[in-house]
This record gives C-alpha cells, sequence and structure tokens, in this order.
C-alpha cells in the first residue's frame, strides 16, 4: 500500500489519480478538518495526521510499502516565514524517522527545481547542481534545499529514496488554483492581466505526477531527477489561454523597473487583503532568472515525456470553465 503526504494539493492529487489507475492501493494523510474534495471519488483511503506529529506519521504508516511524500508550505513572499521552515524541513525530519521505523521499501520526496543553488544564465541546470540552503532568494527554497539534505543524509544512513525536482507546474484539477493556474484562470473569464516580461520552464501537473510513479519503479537510490518541461513567456501562455478559450481580455506589459518598484510595497497589500500573491520580488526575479533546464536525465533514466504545453494550456482553460459550469448547474438545481 502507499502513503501520499499532501494529497490534497495540485500534484498530490493528480498523483492519487495518476496511482488509482495504475490500480495501486492509495491511503492519503490528511490533517483534521481539511477540504479533501480533491479526492472525491477516487477510492482512496484518508486517515488524519500531520507530518508535525509524529505520532500519527507512525499510525499512518502502518502497512505501507511506499510513500510519496509531498506535503509541504509554498510561498513567493519575502521574509522568513517560520511555518514554511517548520513544516518543509521538520516535518520531513518526521516523515524519514517514521518510515525508518516502518522499515518502507522506497521513499518519493518532492523537492523544487528551486531548491537547486541558481546558476547564472548560459549554465544548463541539470541533477549536478547541488541543493542550496543559503539561497538568498527566498525561505521557500531555502526551506525545499534543506529538506532535500535531510532526505540525502537519511540515503547515506541506508534508507531507499529518491528525489524528485518538479519545475513550474500548470495543469488541470487545480482545485486550490496555484499562483500559475489563478493567471489562467483569471485570463479565461475575461479578467484583465497585467503582465512583465520573462519566462519560465513550466511541466504539466500529469507528467509530474508521471514521472513520480516511474521514479518510484525505475529510479536510482539517492538519484535527484528533474521533472521539466518546456520554457514559454508570460505572454506566450496568455495568447494561448485566449486562444483556446475564444475568450477576448486585456493585457498590458507593465515595464520590468516599474513592475520591481511596485514589488517593493505589493507583499503588504497581499498581507491586508489576504489575497494570492502574484507580483513579489520572489517572482519577478523568477521570471528573469536562467530557465535553461534540463529533464534529460529522467528521459533517459526512467522513460520521462512532458507533453507539449500547447496542450497543458488547454486542458487547464477547459478545466477551469468546467469547473465553473459544474459549479453553476449545481447552484441552480439547488
Amino acid at each position: 500500500m502507499i502513503l501520499v503526504t499532501g494529497a490534497t494539493g495540485h500534484i498530490g492529487n493528480v498523483l492519487v489519480r495518476k496511482l488509482a489507475e495504475k490500480g495501486k492501493r492509495v491511503r492519503a494523510l490528511v490533517w483534521s478538518g481539511e477540504d479533501t474534495s480533491p479526492l472525491d471519488g477516487l477510492g482512496v483511503e484518508m486517515v488524519e495526521g500531520n507530518v508535525l506529529e509524529p505520532k500519527s506519521l507512525e499510525l499512518a504508516l502502518n502497512g505501507i510499502d511506499t510513500v510519496y511524500h509531498l506535503a509541504g508550505v509554498i510561498s513567493i513572499m519575502p521574509g522568513n516565514d517560520p511555518l514554511v521552515w517548520k513544516v518543509n524541513v521538520e516535518g520531513t525530519r518526521n516523515v524519514i524517522e517514521a518510515a525508518r521505523k516502518a522499515a518502507i521499501r522506497r521513499l518519493v520526496y518532492t523537492s523544487s527545481i528551486h531548491a537547486l543553488t541558481r546558476a547564472p544564465h548560459g549554465v544548463k541546470i541539470d541533477e549536478s547542481l547541488p541543493f542550496d540552503p543559503d539561497n538568498p532568494y527566498g525561505a521557500y527554497d531555502r526551506s525545499k534545499a534543506a529538506a532535500s539534505l535531510e532526505v540525502q543524509k537519511a540515503i547515506r544512513e541506508g534508507l531507499d529514496a529518491v528525489i524528485v525536482c518538479p519545475t513550474g507546474v500548470i495543469g488541470p484539477y487545480d482545485f486550490r488554483r496555484s499562483e500559475v493556474g489563478n493567471i489562467i484562470q483569471q485570463a479565461a473569464f475575461r479578467k484583465p492581466q497585467f503582465y512583465v516580461d520573462g519566462a519560465y520552464d513550466f511541466v504539466d501537473v500529469r507528467d509530474v505526477a508521471e514521472g513520480m510513479t516511474l521514479a518510484e519503479e525505475k529510479g536510482r537510490s539517492g538519484e535527484s531527477y528533474i521533472l521539466g518541461g518546456y520554457k514559454i513567456s508570460v505572454r506566450y501562455l496568455l495568447e494561448t489561454v485566449r486562444e483556446v478559450s475564444g475568450r477576448a481580455f486585456t493585457s498590458i506589459k507593465i515595464p520590468f523597473e516599474l513592475a520591481e518598484l511596485a514589488a517593493r510595497f505589493t507583499p503588504s497589500y497581499y498581507r491586508l487583503t489576504n489575497t494570492k500573491p502574484r507580483f513579489t520580488p520572489y517572482s519577478l526575479e523568477v521570471l528573469q532568472s536562467n530557465s535553461n533546464i534540463s529533464h534529460e536525465k529522467a528521459a533517459l533514466e526512467l522513460g520521462y515525456k512532458p507533453r507539449g504545453l500547447y496542450d497543458s494550456i488547454s486542458d487547464t482553460v477547459h478545466w477551469f470553465i468546467d469547473a465553473a459550469n459544474q459549479k453553476l448547474a449545481k447552484s441552480l438545481s439547488n
């Protein structure tokens, strides 16, 4: 049986779908009161627990053969966030210790491309780059790097584990609307879009889920695998949404210097209004950073083959539209 932490998240719920397709028995670790609707109809066993509560992990791992550890806190806001470190690093330590006690066969840890040390433009980003816990760009990056190093330490001490590093994830089943998913959804519903010049490597969430199962099945213990896709610009992303949705919306390019100036103040606005962050110093840095990212190792060793991003954007747009139509139909029937 397989345990998935973070199963209700974007990658998590799609991974559960993929595992169910393969006929696997899945147990999802969910915290008390969590919205589990992303797992509706998937036939997954759900147990309450928390990666910060070791006892709950021990109970959740009873009878488990394989663990996919995805639970974490994502943040693109500046400054240190104690919860990010606590969940991402201390939570991973707890999962590792529980996995040791349960003598599981394999742990698949979901890290991030941002956990790797930043490489200057012109340098290929691949698995030869080390994890950088001193990364100056964000607390999330540092926490994922530190957690990855904890996994590598456990591997040296005998734990069978592999690490996967997704790039920018997009795709359907985005129930909680990730940062990029929020942009796609708003554009598909004709809301004006402000954007800056920039590009990054994006990958379909379904391909990430497939890559994770391939890493579990074929990956060499102790190895890391980048699960990337293809580099696209923000402008291409918006133009594709416009094309596949058939809906016009206003898109306005903001000069990068003006966006940088605004980003000094937007974090305070996001905190006050409790809205999803978009323009922050971190997000702007990512769009201007080196995105020459290689997933060659995963392709050669795992048989990983990401689909084209036009199809990913199209499927995401249609998923958001279908979800809205279903919600409207349900409300009218009540």
